[in-house]
């Protein structure tokens, strides 16, 4: 099967409070509109404190629970992400004590924390329920990480998962933030999930927490935006998913586990960019998570200027996104 569906920030970053209560609504209207693939990425520090790996308050895993019931109830396939894990952030790696890179105990704890869950939930079906072990992995040399490194860590988490549970699906973050492909681990009977977010001088213009903001001095066109030196337009996202399609030709499963456009970017371009990107994957036969569902990069309320919305189960509804991503899937 195909997953298409979005991302649900509701155990995202730990503030203080305890994690978002199910968005039941939310669901619905993912079921409504036929999608089937529901994203959580969470945060350990909802049940960690003091850096303690190894004693979790199992009580917060009580709303991962129901989190996934609720997806069960509607038929959505809930993947479960580790966006911060204990070493490592894409965000804010500073706030972490140990480096998953290069402390055993960071090491030996993330593989924990997966048998935690993979014994928690070893009844539930392959067909409800993945694993997305570690939110985009930094770039090779960054922190210490190597793709050797990497590799030897997914390798040992996999086993370790279906030594519990044998018929879990487990997906691998591309490296460099999501965007490169791992043919180091194409042997691994696991989904490669990669990211739909180049350029970045469109997908995160003025997005005040990406590093290279102030690269961007003009107000992105798409097709035509220079970005890395290179003019970007179809051809050219064919030519930056190459080694992606070579993954996929050694017989893994890619999908898109996140892509969007934040909504300082002129809509014309957004949809003219979405539209490209979204039909390059349905040509390549790939699933797609939307980061998010209601937000500065969802369907939901986003505010970019120009967008054109309507009325839908009660919500505004950025409509040409929504039919973008409804054209684009491939018929089950």
């Amino acid at each position: 099967m195909t997953y298409y569906g979005f991302n649900f920030l509701w155990m995202f970053i730990y503030d203080g409070r305890a994690p978002a209560a199910t968005d039941e609504r939310a669901l619905d209207f993912l079921a409504e509109f036929g999608f089937n693939f529901v994203r959580i990425p969470t945060d350990y520090r909802f049940w960690t404190r003091d850096f303690d790996y190894f004693h979790p308050d199992e009580t917060v895993w009580a709303q991962i629970d129901a989190y996934l019931d609720a997806c069960q109830a509607r038929g959505l396939h809930m993947c479960l992400n580790f966006h911060r894990a204990p070493g490592y952030c894409i965000n804010a790696n500073h706030l972490e004590r140990h480096n998953l890179w290069q402390d055993a105990v960071a090491q030996d704890a993330f593989v924990w924390l997966w048998e935690q869950f993979a014994r928690r939930y070893q009844n539930v079906p392959a067909s409800a329920l993945s694993f997305d072990l570690l939110n985009e992995p930094p770039n090779p040399g960054q922190y210490g990480m190597t793709r050797a490194i990497h590799a030897a860590l997914v390798r040992r988490t996999v086993a370790a998962i279906r030594a519990i549970s044998p018929q879990r699906p487990i997906q691998i973050d591309g490296l460099g933030g999501g965007h490169l492909a791992m043919p180091e681990l194409a042997d691994l009977d696991v989904i490669h999930s990669g990211r739909g977010y180049q350029p970045m001088a469109v997908s995160h213009y003025k997005a005040g927490w990406w590093p290279d903001v102030h690269l961007v001095t003009e107000t992105p066109v798409y097709p035509g935006v220079i970005w890395d030196g290179v003019a970007w337009n179809r051809e050219t996202l064919r030519t930056f998913y190459q080694p992606w399609r070579d993954v996929q030709a050694s017989g893994r499963t890619i999908h898109i586990g996140e892509f969007g456009c934040y909504n300082q970017t002129p809509n014309d371009t957004a949809l003219a960019w979405l539209a490209d990107l979204l039909s390059i994957y349905r040509e390549f036969g790939w699933g797609y998570s939307l980061w998010n569902f209601e937000g500065p990069f969802g369907i939901i309320g986003h505010g970019r200027p120009g967008a054109r919305y309507e009325t839908l189960h009660g919500y505004q509804v950025d409509r040409p996104l929504l039919d973008l991503l409804l054209e684009n899937r491939l018929s089950a």
